[in-house]
């Protein structure tokens, strides 16, 4: 069959580009490594969507909970992967949790059924040069292909331990504390939100990174090294207790106002600070600067709120240290995920830098419906950022800061905001306000 897409990679994002594309009777080809005797380190069959951690899509609440909104906006988009966790579901409370075998199964079966949707077991080393192409490979790039795209874009694939850190929502941090400066008041904004520790707040806080409880290494990221500019904040506390105060807790040149009578009996300068820095262009979401860390995720939580004027952080997401493989798309990627020096050729899933399997899949399914509305001969519309779809788009194709993009979960952060609502009712007026204006959107997409 000549097919009108080539989509590279069998994963969740891959699987729902081609369903989106094939029900609408486009000619898709998929080509997936597994099956030709070849596998990621971290997969264990050969079905299309495996699920290779955890089986659940987290939080299924679509009324305050901006991942169940992801789950609701991806229904009413027809979705593949949320068909197949409907058939496939298994109790979990609250949470959307499937058995992986015969979800796996379910997606590969209606994939199947598709008549214009091929499905070959191959392996691809190389970006092709030209035709309609999605890739969509996932975290665990093959190394030949990996290095195709490194070749492409200009940089290096980013396969190493990618050590990430938590981000906060800024109006959880009690500024009351903490406050706006940089180092030295160098020019004209103050960047970074400072939290100050004195001596004894610090060797407190050093002692409990090393005693931290960490998460072990997988068995195939043993071999992977760190990447030097992302040593996880634990490792620098083990080389000694001065260490992190030399590095990401230096307290120099930051004078804190707070502290600024002759009376206070800790003086103007702490013995340590804790900066955060500006995460998206709305503000609401700010990185813990230099604490990527493995530290297990309740044990993040608990070390991390012990940090004066973050007693009462919540956390948009917690930090992390894996094997990973991703784009730098917010300068790599143009509004429609295209490669902007190869425009035939379109990213999805997590080698975007989205988190998530729902994440990953939403993905797909809008590089899918962007495909079939330029086969189509038609202008993309883009989902409004007001919605799931459209803030996770808006995050990966310019939202967010170019020279910090991580991997990151949906999550209200990057909405745009809602000051004039109170907080405690927040949650429910995003999701209000997404589901009455993914509506005409919808009513645009081509007809499947």
């Amino acid at each position: 069959m000549t097919q009108d897409v080539h989509i590279i990679g069998g994963g969740l994002a891959g699987s729902e580009a081609a369903w989106q594309l094939g029900r609408r009777g486009f000619r898709v080809r998929l080509s997936e490594m597994r099956g030709t005797g070849e596998r990621s380190p971290a997969h264990q069959g050969d079905g299309l969507a495996e699920l290779v951690c955890s089986n659940s899509f987290r939080s299924d609440d679509h009324e305050k909970n901006a991942v169940g909104l992801l789950h609701e906006e991806m229904r009413r988009c027809d979705s593949l992967i949320m068909a197949a966790a409907g058939k496939a579901q298994v109790p979990a409370g609250t949470a959307l949790a499937v058995d992986r075998d015969v979800f796996s199964a379910e997606v590969e079966a209606r994939l199947s059924a598709l008549p214009n949707v091929e499905i070959v077991r191959e392996r691809i080393d190389t970006l092709p040069e030209s035709g309609t192409t999605i890739v969509a490979t996932g975290p665990l790039t093959a190394d030949s292909l990996a290095g195709s795209i490194g070749r492409a874009t200009g940089s290096d694939s980013l396969a190493f331990f990618d050590a990430i850190a938590p981000i906060v929502y800024r109006e959880s941090i009690d500024m009351d504390v903490c406050w706006m400066a940089s180092r030295w008041d160098k020019g004209e904004t103050k960047d970074y939100i400072n939290c100050p520790m004195d001596k004894d707040q610090y060797l407190a806080f050093h002692q409990a990174l090393l005693e931290g409880e960490k998460t072990a290494f997988k068995e195939w990221e043993a071999d992977t090294p760190y990447f030097d500019g992302c040593m996880p904040i634990e490792v620098m506390a083990e080389r000694g207790v001065e260490t992190l105060r030399f590095g990401p807790m230096k307290p120099v040149g930051l004078d804190n106002p707070h502290w600024a009578t002759e009376e206070h009996p800790k003086g103007r300068w702490a013995y340590a600070v804790v900066q955060l820095r500006q995460d998206n262009k709305l503000g609401t979401l700010w990185n813990m600067v230099g604490f990527q860390t493995k530290l297990k995720h309740a044990e993040q939580v608990r070390l991390f709120r012990t940090i004066p004027g973050l007693e009462n952080a919540e956390f948009a997401r917690l930090g992390g240290l894996h094997r990973n493989t991703f784009i730098n798309s917010p300068v790599l990627l143009d509004r429609q995920l295209r490669l902007k020096t190869a425009p035939h050729v379109r990213f999805a899933g997590q080698i975007t830098g989205c988190e998530g399997y729902v994440e990953s899949a939403a993905v797909g399914l809008m590089a899918g419906l962007m495909t079939a509305t330029q086969l189509a001969g038609r202008d993309w519309q883009a989902p409004p950022r007001t919605t799931a779809l459209g803030a996770l788009l808006s995050h990966i194709t310019g939202d967010a800061e170019a020279e910090s993009y991580q991997p990151m979960n949906v999550n209200f952060g990057l909405f745009p905001p809602l000051h004039d609502v109170k907080k405690k009712q927040r949650k429910e007026a995003y999701t209000e306000r997404a589901k009455h204006e993914i509506a005409p959107w919808l009513d645009s997409l081509p007809a499947g």
